[in-house]
């Protein structure tokens, strides 16, 4: 499974028109589900998110600030997006290849378990529309922006 997470001071996701979850300060996830998934890499990458520092702190006695707060500690949102072209490979040709993207009707589990976890943890978690064409805006904060692949964890 792979994520792409993006601290935003505000992000929205619409589909026709119609919005489908909106966030002011948090985390904007990409989240794309991959053959082989399963539940260890749902609870790999939804632990990461909610417990990533990727926040500034209040800053020692200098003024100087550093990323030592996560998105739980700031009480931001998650907005959690399924994309699955995360997944593709564009190593030969100029054609990405997604053959390694799981079928939808496993992605989409797999997606909702992502989500479910993360509000199993007091996370306010909004989401997309799975397999429907978005616009995502966002204001990226910083800019921060965090992959994460739950096959390369060491």
């Amino acid at each position: 499974m792979r994520a792409v997470v993006q601290r935003v001071s505000s992000a929205r996701v619409t589909v026709d028109d119609r919005v489908t979850g909106a966030i002011g300060p948090g985390l904007l996830v990409l989240v794309g589900v991959e053959q082989g998934d399963g539940p260890a890499d749902v609870a790999y990458v939804a632990s990461k998110i909610r417990d990533l520092r990727i926040f500034e702190d209040d800053g020692d006695e200098t003024g100087r600030r550093r990323m030592n707060r996560s998105v739980v500690e700031v009480g931001g949102g998650v907005l959690v997006v399924s994309q699955f072209t995360l997944s593709g490979d564009a190593r030969n040709g100029r054609r990405p290849s997604f053959i390694s993207a799981a079928p939808p009707e496993l992605a989409r589990a797999l997606y909702e378990d992502v989500v479910r976890e993360l509000r199993a943890s007091g996370l306010t978690v909004e989401t997309g529309e799975f397999q429907a064409m978005m616009q995502v805006s966002l204001v990226n904060d910083g800019p921060v922006t965090i992959l994460l692949d739950s096959r390369k964890t060491f």
